[in-house]
């Protein structure tokens, strides 16, 4: 794991705080050198070849792995706070069709700060709720049934969508992916977060503008953008052709390179093998090696690796998932590393308020206008 490096002497003066050390968090390592990414000090490899998405919440959230009967408890508890208050799912019901469900969802968090307020609540409460009610609000906009018979969230939200139980294959796929979606240290929505809980605000603001944050392009959307990459062209050979007359246009390829790993996200290939599993069709075949083209190509002549955003993609279309609702998948998984964060700015809060080096015009004299008097 050597090869994740990441260090925080010599800090260059770059663009979008890179490289700069925020704040202390007990969460999870982004790429430090020999430990990669970990969650509470657990390696991702390891929580998505043996944990449960719940498990990993669990984890996220109160600092340490349950016992079996924790979790189970803990099943039974998100199972019972999955159904949304009836007034929040009329009022839903009212946005026109076409908005997207990352907007729906912004506003559903929002409109349950006013259904069901903080004020007095216990936050680990107001956490549990939020991972529970989330998979159901996005079931619902869609006209789905909610199940009332699966313990996990993957086989939850996968049984809504086929109105059938998962293949167990399809099901833990979409659990892997959870997991690996679940934190990613002071990324932007998490940042955003912690910043708006800084002013001492309430979870629900801050939980919104993280899905704020989300939702752009160079965030949460590069997943999305992923899949239209990939089924753009025919086979291999033309995608290999298709992305080279990009890159000589400079455009920007999605699903590519990442901000703080260097050399490879050590969640891409957990993923891709779980879309290479699932690449059991003809059709999905196709798909796969024209995924793999285009990586080849990336790493060829821009020496970019793919990040998780790009095999997720297949991973996510060969689970049936509808490719406008990646991105509010990834919300589904990160609200558990959203409220880890929450919490963690509220034990030991302090206003976060950086400053910038200012790049305006020198010092210069006001000169009042002339008025003339109309006569």
């Amino acid at each position: 794991m050597a090869e994740y490096e990441r260090t925080f002497a010599d800090v260059k003066k770059t663009g979008g705080l890179a490289g700069i050390v925020a704040a202390d968090s007990a969460v999870s390592t982004v790429g430090i050198e020999g430990r990669g990414l970990s969650y509470r000090g657990y390696a991702i490899e390891d929580l998505a070849a043996h944990a449960s998405f719940e498990e990993v919440a669990w984890l996220l959230l109160r600092g340490e792995l349950p016992s079996p009967g924790e979790l189970s408890e803990y099943r039974a508890r998100l199972r019972r706070l999955r159904v949304p208050p009836p007034f929040l799912s009329e009022a839903l019901s009212q946005i026109p069709a076409g908005d997207s469900m990352m907007g729906i969802l912004r506003t559903a968090v929002s409109l349950l700060g006013n259904l069901e307020p903080e004020r007095g609540r216990d936050t680990m409460a107001v956490a549990d709720r939020l991972v529970a009610v989330l998979p159901s609000l996005v079931l619902q906009r869609l006209g789905k049934s909610l199940p009332d018979d699966e313990e996990t969230l993957a086989g939850y939200f996968l049984g809504g969508m086929e109105r059938a139980h998962p293949a167990e294959e399809v099901r833990r796929c979409l659990d892997v992916s959870l997991i690996l979606y679940a934190e990613h240290e002071f990324n932007a929505s998490t940042f955003a977060a912690r910043v708006i809980i800084s002013t001492m605000s309430d979870v629900h603001s801050a939980i919104a503008g993280a899905i704020g944050a989300l939702a752009g392009p160079l965030h949460g959307g590069a997943n999305e953008e992923a899949m239209r990459l990939i089924e753009a062209w025919p086979d291999p050979d033309q995608a290999e052709k298709g992305v080279l007359d990009r890159l000589t246009r400079k455009e920007k390829i999605m699903g590519f390179g990442h901000r703080i790993y260097t050399v490879s996200d050590p969640r891409s290939p957990v993923i891709k093998e779980w879309a290479y599993r699932l690449a059991v069709t003809p059709e999905r075949k196709r798909l796969f090696a024209v995924a793999e083209r285009i990586e080849r190509v990336m790493w060829d002549t821009k020496k970019l690796f793919p990040n998780l955003d790009f095999y997720s993609a297949l991973a996510y279309r060969f689970c049936g998932i509808p490719t406008e609702l990646y991105t509010p998948m990834f919300v589904l998984a990160r609200i558990s590393g959203w409220m880890a964060h929450v919490m963690e700015q509220r034990s030991n809060n302090k206003l976060i308020r950086p400053i910038s080096r200012y790049t305006g015009p020198e010092p210069r004299m006001y000169v009042p206008l002339v008025v003339e008097e109309r006569r």
